[in-house]
């Protein structure tokens, strides 16, 4: 059966904290909407697949083509590390 590598490449991330500091971080990597229920723990994210909810603690990734959408912090830590910059 073939397999496949995933070809590596830089993204940007935010890990939601439910906070308007992890927000603003948010808006600092182009996410497109200004409004949020301050001090929720969760966060509507709308993707190409439809609406997703991040929960505290999952990373916010903003994919090749601008999109967002939530990764659970497990995940994202087996799939992706810091990059230098």
């Amino acid at each position: 059966m073939p397999q496949f590598r995933k070809k590596p490449f830089v993204i940007e991330a935010v890990q939601w904290l439910g906070t308007t500091d992890s927000f603003n971080e948010l808006k600092k990597i182009g996410y497109p909407h200004d409004v949020y229920n301050e001090g929720a723990d969760n966060l509507s994210i709308p993707t190409l697949e439809g609406e997703m909810l991040c929960s505290k603690n999952d990373w916010v990734i903003k994919g090749v083509h601008g999109e967002f959408y939530p990764c659970k912090p497990d995940i994202f830590e087996k799939t992706y590390e810091k990059a230098e910059s």
